[in-house]
């Protein structure tokens, strides 16, 4: 039988059963990489950007916005979940303005990290700039709603967060004379964990207290780690999986800490690994499942950033149709069905 529900709506539905159907979710905010960045990057200087074919190509009208994604993103869903906007507007979009952003935001921005030198090498928004928007937005929405419906917007909104992805593999697995020579693994996952407190705690003094903390996917199973891993037939990188398991289970320990210390706040761990495993390893479960490798491996027309030469590959557009497949992993996600 071929199931009809996306990994995003299974996703969406969980976040809707953890903080209650009356919650009340007047504005949707978003912080983290390009697995929720919804076109800030295409504003920024750096040439880790989407806005070309074929991203986009099943986003409304058919046009790329700066989703890594032919279509929305696991937020633009979950805002429509909550009978919100179907999409979360970037906040450096210059078409939308605070009318806009009043319900559902986005801040994030592709190839960054918990740590700033995962962000400086590729001259995309660190976290704290993230944060520094943030504020802003506040700023804004204060003088368009008023001092008391904004606070009530900002302690009633649903915070999402999707970061840390890149730190480990465009940054500590990646980069010789880097963090690798600073820190042990465990070291480096510490020092973001501690990064990943401040920043919350930061998220809650100004108000924020629903809140999701995503952890990180099955790493070594992306396209590009398996594409390169030629001495073992592109098979998973274990050591890798091994990293996120371990990265993950801190965070899950970091936000029962936090949700202890930090009265009123009500902090969940959205754990994208295992379901995203079961995709890997038990695809008719799924329906069908197309997997699209780098480009070398695919049909599928992207830009892939060369760690060597500091520059991008175009290659070819001859994409599948979407539609006709049950889930699709566009070279590092799970995208929309057409």
């Amino acid at each position: 039988m071929v199931h009809k529900v996306s990994i995003w709506v299974r996703l969406s539905t969980l976040l809707l059963h953890i903080l209650a159907l009356n919650d009340k979710v007047p504005a949707v905010i978003v912080f983290g990489d390009s697995s929720v960045d919804t076109g800030n990057n295409n504003e920024l200087s750096t040439f880790l950007k989407s806005n070309f074919e074929p991203y986009g190509r099943d986003f409304f009208g058919g046009v790329p916005t700066g989703r890594f994604s032919n279509g929305r993103l696991p937020s633009d869903f979950i805002s429509e979940a909550f009978g919100l906007k179907p999409i979360v507007p970037a906040f450096l979009n210059p078409n939308y303005s605070i009318r806009d952003f009043a319900t559902g935001v986005c801040f994030a921005s592709a190839g960054t990290g918990y740590d700033n030198a995962t962000s400086d090498e590729v001259s995309v928004l660190p976290l704290w700039k993230e944060v520094e928007y943030y504020r802003q937005f506040q700023q804004q929405l204060r003088l368009y709603l008023g001092n008391e419906k904004a606070a009530e917007i900002i302690e009633e909104a649903l915070y999402l967060i999707s970061i840390g992805t890149n730190d480990f593999m465009e940054n500590y697995f990646s980069r010789p004379g880097g963090r690798a020579l600073e820190f042990t693994v465990e070291q480096y996952q510490n020092f973001l964990i501690t990064i990943a407190e401040n920043f919350i705690t930061d998220l809650y003094y100004l108000g924020a207290r629903k809140l999701s903390l995503g952890g990180l996917p099955p790493m070594g199973c992306l396209p590009p780690e398996r594409t390169t891993n030629l001495g073992h037939k592109r098979q998973c990188i274990e050591a890798y999986n091994d990293v996120a398991k371990e990265f993950n289970w801190k965070l899950e320990n970091l936000v029962d800490k936090l949700n202890k210390e930090l009265e009123g706040l009500n902090l969940v761990f959205s754990n994208p690994y295992n379901l995203l495993m079961e995709m890997i390893q038990r695809p008719s479960s799924f329906g069908k499942i197309f997997l699209l490798k780098l480009v070398a491996q695919s049909k599928i027309s992207v830009r892939r950033y060369n760690r060597q030469k500091q520059s991008y590959e175009t290659c070819r557009k001859d994409v599948p149709k979407f539609s006709d497949y049950q889930l699709v992993l566009w070279p590092f996600y799970v995208v929309q069905l057409a």
